[in-house]
């Protein structure tokens, strides 16, 4: 069996979609990075696809690392990004041929896992949030929100004076002293600024602190992860194994969140999940949108040993995720529970195929 052709279906500059397929007919669907996901599809022609097509689909780990060595010369975050979508449309293959879910190929079994409601807003007062999440907390059995904190890439401002130390306690107080509470500062802050703000975080039980510092600054964060009990969480930019070998060595973090999507894929997310484990790091991968990161997310979470307690689920409307794949993802009783079915589970739209722009490239 050899990849014969490479697909990308892209809409708008969020989503493209990758479609697989082999000589003896064979598929499997897959997804790019979000977010000029249309640069992101030339970057799968380019530089993935010709080094794929020919290729045995099911030698994932070996072809992604052959893909990124052949493009040494382009060590960012692009090629990364492509090459998630071939890695995810040769486990769905896989796993359509076996006639097994991806978390079965990776050694885990399909389960209801739960979820804790992650927030993207800081356009919001305190108390509106702390509302909205008190709702969902009833609504939808939620046990555990993270909220957002500072401004991103802040250096040490808050998204307006006060907010940051105005929303801690009052999401507190909203969902009650039984539901874990989490904190994103998404690179926001300096050392000495992030203790202070982690103090504050500590005093009201919050379960772990995000990207407290830029997150290349690995000594800041290691700094902050020392000097505080609440647990530094980190990670979801890194795209370079060598860098997850660093920052686990050091314990920059106590809890990883590699994102599948930005790293490369499952194979890829999946040695940054062995390697935390061999450092007794727990991971909660980011899966902050409804794309089908969310779906590559809850088969990772069901297949590593050291998964973290809950799966990031964002609470935020996306029209631009809405009809892409069915059955939709939802979360009941505080729970997500996985698509049933070989691959991800999942169907693709066909329309939403149908209104894509198309591109493909094909072995001669």
């Amino acid at each position: 069996m050899t990849i014969t052709s490479i697909e990308t279906f892209t809409q708008g500059r969020n989503l493209c979609i990758v479609r697989v397929r082999t000589d003896d007919g064979a598929e499997g669907y897959g997804q790019v990075a979000p977010f000029n996901a249309d640069l992101t599809a030339q970057v799968v022609h380019r530089q993935v696809a010709p080094h794929a097509l020919g290729a045995d689909p099911a030698d994932i780990d070996r072809l992604a690392e052959r893909i990124v060595e052949a493009e040494y010369k382009f060590p960012g975050s692009y090629v990364r990004r492509a090459l998630c979508g071939l890695d995810t449309a040769l486990w769905d293959l896989r796993g359509r041929v076996e006639k097994k879910a991806v978390v079965e190929l990776l050694g885990g079994r399909p389960r209801r896992l739960p979820a804790y409601g992650s927030s993207m807003r800081r356009d919001i007062q305190p108390d509106a949030e702390a509302d909205r999440l008190a709702r969902l907390r009833d609504s939808r059995g939620y046990r555990a929100f993270k909220v957002r904190v500072g401004k991103v890439c802040g250096h040490d401002q808050d998204q307006w004076p006060g907010r940051t130390e105005a929303l801690i306690p009052a999401v507190r107080r909203a969902v009650g002293p039984d539901v874990t509470l989490l904190a994103d500062g998404n690179s926001c802050y300096t050392p000495r600024r992030a203790i202070e703000v982690g103090r504050l975080l500590e005093d009201h039980r919050f379960g772990h602190f995000e990207e407290p510092c830029p997150y290349w600054e690995y000594e800041w964060t290691a700094e902050v992860a020392k000097a505080l009990t609440v647990p530094v969480a980190g990670g979801e930019q890194d795209c370079f194994l060598y860098g997850w070998r660093r920052m686990l060595a050091m314990h920059a973090v106590d809890i990883a969140q590699p994102d599948v999507c930005y790293v490369g894929g499952i194979a890829r997310a999946l040695r940054v999940a062995q390697m935390a484990n061999a450092a007794g790091i727990p991971v909660v991968p980011h899966s902050a949108n409804l794309s089908l990161v969310m779906v590559f997310t809850l088969h990772l979470m069901a297949a590593i040993p050291n998964a973290g307690p809950h799966v990031e689920f964002s609470i935020e409307p996306a029209a631009w995720t809405e009809g892409l794949y069915a059955p939709a993802l939802e979360v009941k009783d505080g729970f997500v529970a996985m698509p049933e079915g070989p691959g991800w589970g999942v169907t693709i739209s066909p329309k939403w195929l149908e209104a894509a722009q198309r591109e493909v490239s094909e072995r001669k």
